[in-house]
């Protein structure tokens, strides 16, 4: 049986660890999740996963090692594992705005390295995780591809576009959260409980979402359908469009990929 190490277990190494279980791919035991302290060590070893505070220690026997950690912590992680990083090894980063190149500066040119950026929908199976690598071959992407299956959809995508990746996947479930919030005090604003506008603003834009997913269909056809001539529809988004509604979403998402390049460095 192949062995999976996660150098970080905070919300995505943990929840790609569940994912991985819960689809069959992995075995708990043939998993080990890295921590640095050994608060939630009891979660870990409950749902029957190996907990290490040795990085180094922990990628030993391992064909894939997943950097789970914040960009600002991933220099000080690969330089801990540097020495005992084999090149058959799969190395697979999370962390954003840092390429294969840096990695491979500190791990070795001769390492095998997968970017993969997911998002923190990974905690219930529906992440929108993107995937990139500089010269890994296909076997090794599509392996590492059906990693990330498991939690979610994936997109394979090239390099150059990781950080843009961060911020419409990453990012962007900040910015949808924050549309449905906005959704729900406008509802409370005509007169519904905040419990109640709450519920009703997520699954209009569950439904919302479920649509395009459903029909493939572009978002404008489905709004020209809830759009007639003089209608209240209409009225509403136009009074959005006045005040900026899809140009502060766009100059933010822009806005966050050039923060998103930098982070590594930062």
């Amino acid at each position: 049986m192949s062995m999976l190490t996660i150098i970080g277990s905070g919300n995505i190494g943990f929840s790609l660890a569940k994912g991985l279980v819960k689809s069959g791919q992995y075995q708990a035991q043939d998993i080990v999740l890295t921590k640095r302290s050994s608060t939630g060590n009891e979660e870990i070893r409950a749902a029957g996963f190996q907990v290490s505070h040795q990085n180094s220690d922990a990628i030993a026997g391992a064909d894939i090692v997943v950097l789970a950690v914040l960009p600002q912590q991933l220099r000080k992680v690969m330089e801990e594992i540097a020495d005992a990083v084999s090149p058959n090894q799969i190395i697979v980063s999370v962390a954003s705005g840092v390429s294969c190149a840096d990695i491979k500066a500190i791990l070795g040119t001769d390492k095998i390295v997968v970017r993969a950026m997911p998002n923190t929908a990974i905690a219930i199976g529906q992440s929108m995780t993107c995937i990139a690598t500089d010269t890994a071959d296909e076997a090794t992407v599509k392996q590492v591809e059906k990693l990330f299956e498991a939690v979610g959809a994936v997109v394979v995508i090239n390099e150059d576009l990781m950080t843009s990746a961060t911020a419409l996947c990453a990012c962007g479930i900040a910015f949808f959260l924050r549309a449905i919030r906005a959704a729900s005090q406008g509802g409370v604003e005509i007169g519904f409980h905040a419990h109640d506008a709450l519920k009703m603003a997520i699954q209009t834009a569950k439904g919302a979402a479920d649509l395009l997913l459903q029909t493939k269909n572009h978002p404008e056809s489905e709004i020209d359908k809830v759009t007639s001539p003089k209608g209240c529809t209409i009225a509403g988004l136009n009074e959005m469009e006045h005040n900026g509604l899809s140009s502060a979403f766009i100059k933010g998402i822009k806005l966050s990929a050039q923060k998103a390049g930098g982070l590594y460095n930062d």
